[in-house]
């Protein structure tokens, strides 16, 4: 049995856009995707604009996700949000693993996992990132550090919950730079991580999770990735900032 998956374009803000900026540009993006309907579009506000954007998209079919998430529900972790409060503030989607948050923040494997399951616990979706950088690329451990990560992170998940979540592909080395995979190196590393799946939870929960590639991704780009038979979407950082530019991202994946 064929699963048709259906992708999904998420837009990863970072630390960008006050709560009127924000405002301005959903209200901009819903005009700009409203005939679109056959691909799902998430927006990614700092914090400070979640609760305000998500009312602005009530009723859109745009979903909401938040970029970080602490694992629980409440106590004396300052500076830190909760599962809960996302939730309430409208969230569906949480980016979880960013390699920002590796980067910067000293993430490890077994906090992304901590996170995923706290999300999962609320109904919200995880948007797991894995990637490699460049160093590692070039030393030709691509898949072994994909596979410590994916694996780390699936870790205590059951099928089911592994089935929903949302994995996103996102070599480090691409991230801002302007350098994308190839689509046939974004295919390589996601099929690969489709094989991971399918050798945990069988092949299945394999075809029904979605893989996005994320790094560098433009509308020039978008739709070569998009016509490879695992990628199921991008996670989109820079050009999720302007409205023409995400919007032509999510008609690319829509084949428009």
């Amino acid at each position: 049995m064929i699963i048709k998956r259906k992708p999904i374009i998420a837009g990863n803000w970072k630390m960008y856009k006050t709560v009127s900026q924000a405002l301005a540009f959903v209200n901009e993006l819903k005009r700009a995707v409203d005939e679109i309907k056959d691909v799902e579009v998430v927006v990614c506000p700092p914090f400070t604009a979640l609760f305000q954007v998500s009312e602005a998209l009530r009723g859109t079919g745009i979903g909401v996700g938040a970029q970080n998430v602490y694992w629980v529900d409440e106590g004396a972790f300052t500076g830190e949000i909760s599962p809960l409060m996302l939730k309430e503030a409208g969230c569906s989607y949480v980016i979880i693993g960013h390699s920002e948050r590796r980067q910067y923040f000293g993430e490890v494997d077994d906090y992304v996992n901590r996170k995923i399951k706290a999300v999962l616990a609320h109904g919200l979706t995880p948007i797991m990132c894995v990637g490699e950088r460049i160093e590692e690329r070039e030393s030709g451990i691509t898949e072994k550090i994909i596979k410590t990560q994916t694996e780390a992170g699936l870790a205590g998940l059951v099928a089911d919950q592994a089935a929903g979540l949302v994995i996103a592909y996102e070599p480090v080395w691409a991230i801002g730079t302007g350098k994308t995979a190839s689509d046939a190196d974004a295919q390589q590393v996601i099929g690969f991580i489709r094989k991971l799946v399918s050798d945990l939870y069988g092949a299945d929960v394999a075809a029904k999770v979605r893989i996005q590639y994320g790094g560098s991704v433009k509308p020039q780009n978008a739709a070569g990735l998009m016509a490879q038979p695992d990628i199921d979407g991008a996670l989109v950082g820079g050009a999720s900032l302007d409205v023409d530019s995400f919007s032509g991202i999510v008609k690319a994946a829509a084949g428009v």
